[in-house]
């Protein structure tokens, strides 16, 4: 059989369907292959290859997978249940039915393995099994053998929590939802007796099937703010829940005296209806939160839990954990790398979308800086390890996205000073609309009073800043953008002044060398080229990729110098390849990259770095609303050109530009009252990303750049600047909305019940209206444009 299940050709691997190589058994490109294959047949399972819409992976060689059997490694993603253990696993390639139905059939015949369910849909596959007859090593080893990569999937437990929390919220709507309908069906006969005319046993046992239909809803769907009252109370700190569940308890509680003692209203509606509405509100506001942390999911599931590191020509796989700076790793396609490094051997191509939001693949030279999470698209590499754990870039981010989702905006917190002041007024407000109809009607008094602490309750308000803060950052995470600063948003909206950086920025970081000159006739241009590749090989700057792939020459003592270029040593003598004033003092400083040796000119390099595709469009739509300005590390002649080509002033272009001068060109520009963005991708820019109200990095630009920016911005187009401001300035409109109307709500409703003009039932339908509004109308941020 063939790959897609047809008999097998001359020319492709019946197993994997790759070419044939000649190198493996007759119709297999591996001895891995081969065994896998030989396995599935002798163990029944043929109909796999009839059955599958898309050849296997490809097997690798055998592994030792000792390391899974360890308990520091399956701590936090193996639990105990009854009496074996369940481990949720990762399974990379498998992507149909017939796959997951392999994996299922091949784990079953492992004689210590009580259960499996396989789910094709999230390649994820759930063992139990009995750790003395069947360890964990090999119901893994089982899954490798087969083709398939397993792995440990990110915070299991978070993951079982959310999806807890995500049901029992469910749980309380569906019944807050069923209760409420039958509740308000005999509240709603009650209210159509407007005469008085219903036989008192009647309307008794409606009021009776009301409290006993509403009881569920307010004591179990109800919970979390009866909790909430009670904590707020406990600390002496009265909040939302505080407002919410005491209303509901004495809507409730009221209605229960009031059929007791036979009185002429109840409010179970009243009751039912607010707990049911504000359960929605909260939904739609966990939602929104859920969607902003989706980016965070995804990094920090990036990282792999186990790593094969090479140690006295040996390699064994160890928990990620365990590395420490300088180590060798072996990475094969479709893993992910663990640490941060630097590549050894040859050159490489990583899928970085998830941090860069580039789709496609990028390719990486020998000596090139590489980031942990990056995964390694086809083949294999090695590299040494240069950051591990917290130190990462990728934990960089992981810690500044979550602590920006954490802190709180002073926007948020004056919001939320607003609403503990709210709270204390509405309480007196009822006690005094109940005071003043105590003495005007007495039966009037609790009704007035409860309404009028229900239609004040300020939940609107509440929700106003925050459902859309986190829609903003839920949106923006689709888009592939990291949220870093806690108030980026905020300050973006404000700006009125963008410096962009050049190379990388409005360029597509991807130099190629147009022509080479070289100087005297000790070197050639390929031995030239050879030498600037050896000098940039790691570096960060785009100008290394010009270059191509780094020969074996060994460079001692190498040093960036930010602004200028790098130099080292070869063979005892001091390089340079930068600008002209770097490299070969006296050479005219035309944008050319010299490269020079002991201060004298070697060779000069004419590299082109095209601008992006929507570079032009973009700055003059900036232009119609913003201060723009361009500041370059480049040649003056260059920068000019660039900043004629983009339509901008040629007081508003600076050349020559060194991460200091930078600096000082923002300060400048601050110092006029100007509230500035800047955008940058390199090292060069990392100071001035920190010196600006607000910055945004290119997302393929350096970790140091990353590190400083305020938000990082994926994939190549730079249209994407104005995405982003056109999100926080919508952000900012509804923001602004939410809370104009929250308060109007609050003023308008608030006498007509303190008059006695409002039930307490339409009281509890307006304020969990106006909260269901607000969220509503967060949800509108990000739609169609």
């Amino acid at each position: 059989m063939g790959a897609d299940g047809q008999p097998a050709t001359a020319t492709r691997c019946r197993h994997c369907g790759d070419p044939l190589r000649g190198a493996g058994p007759p119709g297999y490109c591996c001895d891995g292959c081969a065994a896998a294959a030989a396995w599935i047949d002798g163990s029944g399972l043929g109909d796999y290859y009839r059955l599958r819409t898309a050849p296997a992976p490809r097997v690798g060689a055998g592994a030792d997978w000792a390391a899974w059997d360890r308990d520091d490694v399956q701590a936090g993603w193996v639990e105990a249940v009854g009496g074996h253990r369940r481990a949720t696993l990762a399974v990379d390639g498998m992507h149909c039915a017939a796959c997951a139905w392999l994996v299922d059939k091949a784990l079953r015949q492992l004689p210590g393995v009580v259960d499996v369910r396989a789910n094709v849909l999230g390649a994820r596959v759930r063992v139990d099994f009995l750790p003395e007859r069947t360890p964990l090593s090999a119901v893994v080893g089982r899954i490798a053998a087969l083709g398939y990569r397993p792995s440990l999937p990110g915070s299991p437990e978070r993951d079982a929590r959310r999806r807890r929390d995500r049901r029992d919220l469910l749980l309380r709507l569906g019944v807050a939802g069923l209760g409420a309908m039958q509740a308000m069906m005999f509240s709603e006969a009650l209210y159509l007796d407007t005469t008085g005319s219903m036989p008192i046993a009647t309307r008794d046992g409606f009021r009776w099937l009301a409290a006993l239909l509403s009881a569920p809803v307010v004591f179990y769907a109800g919970a979390p703010f009866l909790r909430g009252l009670w904590r707020e109370l406990g600390l002496r700190s009265p909040g939302m829940d505080t407002l919410i569940g005491s209303a509901v308890l004495l809507a409730w509680t009221g209605s229960v005296v009031e059929t007791l003692r036979g009185g002429p209203q109840v409010w179970f509606d009243a009751a039912v209806m607010f707990v049911l509405f504000m359960l929605t509100a909260r939904h739609l506001e966990r939602r929104a939160r859920e969607g902003a942390s989706s980016r965070l999911d995804a990094l920090a599931g990036a990282g792999p839990t186990l790593a094969w590191r090479e140690r006295d020509g040996s390699l064994a796989q160890v928990p990620a954990s365990e590395l420490a700076v300088g180590d060798i790793l072996h990475v094969t396609a479709g893993q992910a790398l663990p640490a941060d490094g630097v590549l050894l051997d040859a050159a490489a191509e990583l899928d970085e979308s998830l941090l860069t939001g580039e789709s496609r693949p990028r390719r990486h030279a020998a000596g090139d800086a590489v980031l942990a999470g990056s995964g390694l698209h086809e083949g294999a590499a090695r590299l040494r390890v240069t950051a591990v754990g917290a130190a990462t870039v990728l934990s960089t981010m992981m810690r500044r996205v979550e602590q920006a989702q954490q802190s709180r905006p002073a926007l948020l917190d004056r919001a939320d000073a607003v609403s503990r002041w709210t709270v204390v007024a509405t309480v007196l407000l009822a006690g005094a609309a109940a005071a003043v109809w105590a003495w005007i009607d007495p039966a009037q008094s609790f009704p007035v009073a409860l309404a009028v602490l229900v239609v004040t309750c300020p939940c609107a308000l509440a929700l106003a800043v925050p459902t859309v803060l986190a829609r903003a950052n839920a949106v923006l995470a689709d888009r592939g953008v990291l949220v870093l600063g806690g108030e980026a948003l905020q300050r973006l909206a404000g700006i009125d002044t963008i410096v962009l950086d050049k190379t990388g920025t409005l360029t597509l970081g991807r130099p190629c060398l147009v022509a080479t000159t070289v100087f005297g006739k000790d070197h050639d241009a390929d031995g030239v080229r050879g030498i600037a590749a050896a000098l940039e090989a790691g570096g960060s700057h785009p100008l290394a990729r010009a270059f191509g792939d780094a020969p074996p020459i060994r460079v001692d003592d190498r040093r960036t110098v930010p602004g200028q270029g790098v130099e080292g040593r070869i063979d005892g003598a001091h390089w340079r390849l930068g600008q002209a004033g770097f490299a070969a003092p006296g050479r005219d400083d035309d944008g050319s990259v010299w490269l020079g040796r002991e201060g004298v000119a070697v060779a000069r390099f004419v590299v082109d770095d095209p601008l992006r595709e929507d570079a032009i469009a973009t700055v003059a739509a900036l232009r119609r609303r913003f201060d723009v300005h361009l500041l370059s590390g480049d040649a003056p002649a260059r920068v000019a050109a660039m900043a004629a080509q983009l339509g901008l002033p040629a007081d508003h272009a600076r050349a020559r530009c060194t991460p200091a001068g930078k600096c000082a060109a923002i300060a400048d520009l601050q110092r006029r009252g100007h509230r500035v963005l800047m955008v940058g991708d390199g090292l060069n820019d990392a100071a001035a990303l920190a010196a600006a109200d607000v910055s945004i990095a290119m997302a393929n630009g350096a970790p140091l750049a990353l590190r400083q920016a305020d938000l990082v911005l994926g994939g190549d187009r730079l249209d994407g600047v104005r995405g982003l401001i056109g999100t926080a300035d919508e952000a900012r409109r509804i923001v602004r909305q939410n809370l104009a109307w929250a308060i109007g709500y609050n003023a308008l409703a608030l006498p007509v019940a303190a008059m006695g003009a409002m039930s307490p039932g339409w009281a509890a339908l307006g304020m969990a209206a106006s909260s269901l509004l607000v969220s509503a109308n967060a949800w509108r941020l990000g739609g169609a444009r």
